[in-house]
């Protein structure tokens, strides 16, 4: 055969053999490859630089899409890992987490990072974007990738291929520079489009362009609040010993992995308790509201912080907004016509706010229980009354959002955001997004507890992202505390469960690139029995076995 039949829409295009899907987009189509993220051939995915090797339905992934705006993150970060190298050679770089529309991280060097460095920087990722240098993957016996990364003194590289058991390893190759990515990569440097980096002490920030114009920055907004609560992660990971996925298999495999586990759930304590006491503190507060996106470990939370309050003598009251979900049929739908649970008018806020009212004024109530495997409100005939030294506890994704809870004086109120924050990183070029961690979670939860398989809870994921950014994120700098809920080992957990359900998700599902990837990702964890883990603890309320949380 001299040549395959591609079905791109509606036409038949005859590609010469020993093609690459880049010159075939060049060759074949009106398309701009630099617009092209990947292109998918029979449901399979391939990067640019892939040879065509079979006939088929092609179809072109966009830069501007959510795959595509992962790859150019991806690309970018690249970029200037391999500037600030070129500038810096004997420095070490740390992506470390998202801020705003950007990622934080930090350049450790003989002097400290300035902005002329910065400057540096900049003017060095320009010159390589304007040149378009090709970016092109490897594969390598995995011995030879950690001799490459003993070479550039990247012992987080060696220590996380050390636990791995593939032969070979995909890196990446620009200019040179050998780097490790999990996930996808740009065909060549002049996909970058918009970008810029800044100086963000101790370290920078670099900042994307959003996918509905990849020509602009959004606007930047700072998130100090955030900021400090990353930084507090940061100094629990350096207590417990942790920088990074390698020294956490180190601490599996060893007989610290005990140790670990209760430091880590000791840290989520002490900080529970001290939370407990800025409440006592604050002695007008009557109701404490915690809010946070899906899967933080709200109910969790709740729950640990009313033991603390009893500690400091009140009686704590806890009301789950989930309770007052509406009726499924009566859930509102997004833009896209699906259900949208992140929104606030899928609670039944008349309902919610005749029962606050009824318990700030000393009555007692009727309080529901919403069944989400059947999709609707329940009255099991359980009623609550506030004692005269009671405390209203109200945890929900919408718990700091004013219109809740209007009726209530803002200096008898105490706000918490709670969220999965993740520090601990792949490598130091491998940032785990805080959304892969919750996501993970509910994949696990909404299996055991709502019917709900992985690939449904992918598919959603956009929509519940969509609601949160609406919803949730706008509010979290007003929150008089914030407490990351992430555990250092949980990852360890969760994956012998979240891989049965990813398993189950086949090459012609929409979602099955993300469930590859998040496959991919969970195979550099060692596995910890959920045994191990306390009762009490948040991750308990997404594997079962929970004092709190009842499936």
């Amino acid at each position: 055969m001299d040549s395959f039949n591609i079905m791109y829409k509606d036409e038949k295009l005859e590609v010469k053999k020993n093609i690459i899907f880049k010159e075939l987009i060049k060759e074949y189509t009106s398309e701009n490859y630099h617009n092209i993220a990947l292109c998918r051939l029979n449901e399979k995915y391939y990067e640019l630089a892939k040879e065509v090797k079979v006939s088929g339905e092609l179809e072109f992934i966009k830069i501007n899409s959510p795959i595509g705006m992962k790859i150019y993150s991806r690309t970018l970060q690249f970029i200037f890992i391999k500037a600030s190298l070129d500038i810096f050679p004997n420095s070490k770089i740390t992506i470390e987490h998202s801020i705003s529309k950007g990622l934080f991280g930090e350049i450790h060097k003989e002097e400290a990072l300035c902005g002329k460095d910065i400057e540096k920087i900049k003017a060095r990722m320009k010159d390589i974007i304007q040149k378009d240098i090709p970016i092109n993957k490897i594969k390598v016996k995995r011995e030879e990738a950690i001799r490459i990364f003993k070479s550039y003194g990247m012992e987080d590289k060696v220590s996380l291929l050390n636990h791995v058991d593939f032969e070979t390893v995909n890196l990446y190759e620009l200019d040179g520079r050998y780097d490790y990515f999990y996930g996808q990569m740009a065909y060549s440097t002049g996909f970058i489009r918009a970008f810029n980096l800044t100086e963000y002490e101790p370290g920078f920030v670099l900042e994307n362009p959003m996918e509905s114009d990849l020509d602009k920055l959004p606007p930047y907004k700072d998130h100090k609040k955030l900021s400090q609560i990353f930084l507090e992660t940061e100094k629990w990971l350096n207590i417990l010993g942790v920088g990074e996925v390698g020294s956490l298999n180190d601490k599996v495999e060893s007989s610290e992995l005990n140790d670990l586990i209760m430091v880590s759930e000791a840290l989520h304590e002490k900080k529970i308790a001290y939370i407990a006491d800025m409440i006592k503190i604050k002695s007008e507060t009557r109701v404490v509201l915690i809010a946070g996106p899906s899967s933080s470990g709200k109910t969790t939370f709740a729950n640990r912080l009313g033991v603390q309050l009893r500690v400091n003598g009140f009686i704590p009251i806890r009301i789950s907004l989930d309770d007052y979900f509406v009726n499924r049929d009566d859930t509102p739908t997004d833009e896209n016509g699906e259900l949208n649970f992140e929104s606030i008018y899928a609670l039944d806020l008349k309902l919610f706010n005749e029962h606050l009212n009824i318990l700030l004024g000393g009555e007692e109530v009727e309080i529901p229980r919403y069944n989400f495997k059947k999709g609707e409100r329940e009255w099991p005939k359980e009623k609550l009354k506030l004692p005269p030294n009671g405390i209203v506890i109200i945890e929900g994704i919408h718990g700091l959002n004013p219109i809740l809870t209007s009726a209530v004086d803002d200096k008898n109120k105490f706000k918490i955001y709670i969220s999965a924050l993740t520090q601990l990183n792949l490598d130091n070029h491998n940032r785990i997004a805080t959304t892969d961690i919750r996501r993970l979670r509910r994949i696990v939860r909404d299996y055991l507890s709502r019917d709900y398989g992985a690939e449904q809870t992918l598919i959603m994921w956009p929509s519940i992202k969509r609601g949160e950014q609406k919803n949730i994120f706008i509010y979290q700098e007003e929150a008089d505390v914030m407490f990351n809920s992430t555990l250092v080992y949980e990852l360890c957990v969760l994956k012998k469960y979240a891989l049965q359900e990813l398993e189950k998700i086949k090459p012609e599902s929409p979602v099955y690139l993300e469930a590859k990837r998040l496959k991919s990702f969970l195979g550099f964890f060692k596995e910890i029995d959920k045994e191990y883990v306390p009762g009490n603890s948040i991750l308990r309320e997404f594997t079962g076995g929970s004092i709190f949380y009842k499936y």
